[in-house]
């Protein structure tokens, strides 16, 4: 498996300064863009367009926390996580809300579709403005659990910085693991969760 943090110079660990990744990546992918390699041998090109594609899945890996958590753990412990469908601790008042608060949505959009008289589709317009707000400040919340997530990575990562080099057998019981893969999984259902809300918003903003 091509491991991403070192594709691109990076230490691993579970939270990145997404701004000097970004400038990291372009900097080193300018160096082997194909662009500069028009005059090279059909060699030199091929190896350029294969570190600016090792390069480019690298970045597009770790920009985002649930990759790069999926990515970390596969690293350390060598395996995918375990397809685990129980609510992730903490998750479960979110998981409750964001399904009731869509299902009832789709039964208000599936009222306004039914819809002819003018005067009710003022009605149920109003209605829909109210529904978007609802909505919307409930990605705020989901959003509010990405960012108590993301502190913690941050928090993590001393862990990495202690733990013993890759490729040791000491390396993989010095790590939190076990809360890693816990927070990769409410991350997986907070894309989830954005994903169902965003959907609605944007029925609810056709006509």
């Amino acid at each position: 498996m091509t491991d991403c943090f070192a594709a691109l110079g990076e230490a691993r660990r579970p939270a990145l300064d997404l701004e000097a990744l970004k400038a990291r990546f372009l900097r080193q992918s300018a160096e082997v863009h194909p662009d500069r390699f028009h005059g090279a041998s059909e060699e030199g090109r091929r190896e350029a367009e294969q570190r600016y594609s090792e390069l480019n899945t690298a970045y597009q890996t770790l920009r985002e926390s649930r990759s790069r958590l999926l990515h970390l753990l596969e690293l350390e412990s060598g395996a995918r996580p375990r397809d685990v469908q129980r609510i992730p601790p903490g998750t479960m008042d979110l998981f409750v809300e964001v399904g009731q608060t869509c299902r009832d949505a789709d039964a208000f959009l599936a009222r306004r579709g039914s819809v002819t008289s003018p005067m009710l589709k003022v009605q149920l317009f109003r209605e829909g403005l109210e529904w978007g707000t609802k909505l919307r400040d409930l990605q705020g919340r989901v959003n509010g659990k990405a960012a108590l997530l993301e502190a913690e990575l941050e928090a993590m990562a001393a862990a990495w910085q202690a733990a013993p080099a890759p490729g040791s057998a000491d390396r993989a019981a010095a790590l939190p693991l076990v809360r890693l893969e816990e927070v990769y999984r409410v991350f997986s259902y907070i894309a989830r969760w954005t994903a169902q809300i965003q959907e609605r918003l944007v029925q609810l903003a056709s006509v």
